[in-house]
């Protein structure tokens, strides 16, 4: 899915809060920060978060919830961003931020092929 014209951002999380790793990966993978920006074309970039396990997360951050739905009826579970980073990592974590900064739309999910997070 590559080509030659593939822009690669390279993020470097150490030290950052979630949100503006988050945003600025949000604004490279939608092309906003690109002169020929337009909402129905997907920018041709690629996004790698690096030191994901570093991020600075404060007390009250780690006590969020965060929720999904199984899809049965009383299928809602809840964690918290501590167990949440326990148990799948904090890269999980942090690709649930950004995906929910993308528009839920058809691009959402290939948007989110072209990150990749690493601890």
């Amino acid at each position: 899915m590559t080509t030659e014209n593939t822009k690669t951002y390279t993020i470097d999380a150490k030290g950052k809060r979630l949100g503006i790793v988050a945003t600025e990966a949000a604004t490279y993978l939608l092309g906003k920060n690109d002169p020929k920006f337009a909402k129905h074309i997907m920018a041709d970039v690629s996004v790698v978060i690096n030191n994901a396990s570093k991020l600075d997360i404060t007390d009250k951050k780690s006590k969020e919830i965060y929720q999904r739905y199984t899809g049965y009826p009383g299928g809602r579970r809840e964690e918290t961003m501590a167990h949440l980073g326990e148990r799948l990592g904090y890269a999980e974590a942090v690709r649930r931020t950004i995906g929910g900064m993308l528009p839920g739309n058809k691009h959402k999910k290939p948007l989110l092929a072209k990150l990749t997070i690493t601890e």
